[in-house]
Formats: C-alpha cells, sequence, structure tokens
C-alpha cells in the first residue's frame, strides 16, 4: 500500500495508482469509491482523483457510481508477457500436448509468494476453481509454484513465504513451514512437483520447469485435472514423461528465440 516508499527516487502517486488498480479483482470487479478508498488504503478524495486520472487514461469505467476496470489493462500484463516472447513459443506445444492428453496445460511465473497465471490452453472440463491469465493463486498450494519456489536458493524461500499472498486465500493452508522445505528439496532432486487437492478439493496437477538459454527456471507449466477422473498415478505415470517433453521443447525454442539476431535501424528521411 501508498506510504511504504523509502529511496528517493520513490514515486508515491504512481504507487497508489498502482494500489487502486491491484485491488479490483475477480471478488470485487465493481467497486464504489468507498470501497476503492478501503481496498488500496487510500483517502476518498485520493482515490478520487486517482480513479478519475485512470479513467481519462482508459484503464477504469465509472457506471452508477460504480468503478470497473476495463481490457486496456490486459495490455499492462501482456505487454510483459509479450516481452518475454514465451506465450508465442510455448503456445503451438502447449496445443499440441492438450491435444494429446485432452488435460489442460498452463503456465505460470512466481509473483511474491504467488504464482501468476501468464498462459493456459485449457479444455471444458468441470474444474472447481475459476483461472485466467492473471490469476493468483499461494504458491506453495500448487504444483508450479512448489517448482518455482524449489528453483530458488533455500534462503531465498524462507523470505519469499513472508511475503503475504495477494490471491485472497490463506498462503500455507496451516502446513508446517518445515515440511514444504522437505517437499521443495525433494522436488529439486526429481524436477517435478505434485498438488493433489491442496489447493482446492477435486483439483490434482503436476508441473516441470520451463528454463531460458541460460538454465534458469523462469517459469512453470502443469498439467491439471480433476481428482474424481484422473488419478496420481496416470497423471504421473502417462502425462508427466508428456508434460516433461513438451517443457523442454518449449525451452529449446524459447533460448533459439531469445538469441535470434534483431537490430532496429532508425528509418532515413
Amino acid at each position: 500500500m501508498a506510504g511504504r516508499g523509502s529511496g528517493p527516487d520513490f514515486v508515491e502517486s504512481l504507487a497508489r495508482g498502482l494500489d487502486v488498480l491491484a485491488g479490483f479483482g475477480p471478488d470485487r470487479p465493481t467497486m464504489t469509491l468507498s470501497e476503492v478508498a478501503a481496498a488500496s488504503g487510500l483517502a476518498r478524495p485520493t482515490a478520487r482523483r486517482l480513479l478519475l486520472t485512470l479513467e481519462e487514461l482508459g484503464y477504469v469505467r465509472v457506471r452508477d457510481g460504480a468503478f470497473s476496470l476495463t481490457p486496456r489493462v490486459i495490455g499492462l500484463g501482456m505487454a510483459y508477457v509479450g516481452s518475454l516472447g514465451l506465450w508465442d513459443v510455448a503456445r503451438p506445444h502447449m496445443e499440441d500436448l492438450v491435444g494429446r492428453i485432452n488435460e489442460s496445460v498452463s503456465l505460470a511465473q512466481l509473483d511474491g509468494s504467488d504464482i501468476v497465471y501468464t498462459a493456459r490452453v485449457s479444455v471444458p472440463k468441470i474444474i472447481a476453481l475459476r483461472v485466467e491469465i492473471g490469476t493468483l493463486f499461494p504458491a506453495p498450494q500448487t504444483s508450479k509454484g512448489k517448482v518455482l519456489l524449489a528453483a530458488l536458493p533455500a534462503r531465498q524461500v524462507a523470505s519469499v513465504l513472508e511475503t503475504p499472498s495477494r490471491s485472497g486465500l490463506p498462503p500455507h493452508a496451516g502446513r508446517p513451514v518445515d515440511e514444504l522445505m522437505d517437499e521443495l528439496t525433494q522436488v529439486r532432486a526429481r524436477g517435478w512437483a505434485l498438488a493433489d487437492e491442496e489447493l482446492a478439493p477435486g483439483v490434482r496437477s503436476i508441473a516441470v520447469p520451463v528454463r531460458d538459454g541460460d538454465g534458469e527456471v523462469r517459469a512453470a507449466m502443469s498439467v491439471t485435472v480433476h481428482a474424481a477422473e484422473t488419478s496420481r498415478e496416470t497423471l504421473v505415470d502417462e502425462h508427466l514423461p508428456q508434460l516433461v517433453r513438451t517443457a523442454s521443447e518449449v525451452s529449446a525454442d524459447w533460448t533459439l528465440w531469445q538469441s535470434r539476431p534483431h537490430v532496429e535501424v532508425a528509418a532515413r528521411g
């Protein structure tokens, strides 16, 4: 929230504007001025000025006294995804995998103690969780989150877990941190992670890392299934080998994409 900046170049007004945008979510798609002020921790006059500015810029609309985000906000997130080039590279591989296993496949990256979905190819099945691009979930309760946490140095994991989740869900679901750290050690050793109804009843997933040209884990890819339809054995024995192959193909193609020659020159005249 606003007021946490300490550096001489910190722009408080920009931080407050981002706080306003971050206050909206699946559980709060529309808010009154008072609700925006409460969600962002701002005084009503400040929230009002920021909302009117965001409305003029096209990021917020107001109707009958209720404010909501516009599709233009998507551009802020997609600019990040597009700058990585990962979606363009991963999409055909993800679609091919979904076609073979008939289950949903997703990509996510770490954002504090949460994962944020950056790409998804889904199939029309009834799953207990609604997932869209930009959805946040607590990392320790997801297979993708475990993969991403396991890629961090152990001392950094503890620091990350101290960051409050912005997903609206409990970050550890009452699970001892020592138990999680032990599992992350196993994930590092075997190269994949499983989440069996830890995030929500009926949701089971398995995930593997996606690496960049330097070998760094930059994202995690998962297959998500309905627990009543797909057993742990099927997920591990049948889906995991195909997921590993797909993630390896994405990593290889992404490495080539990152190494592409690209020069921009100014237009003449």
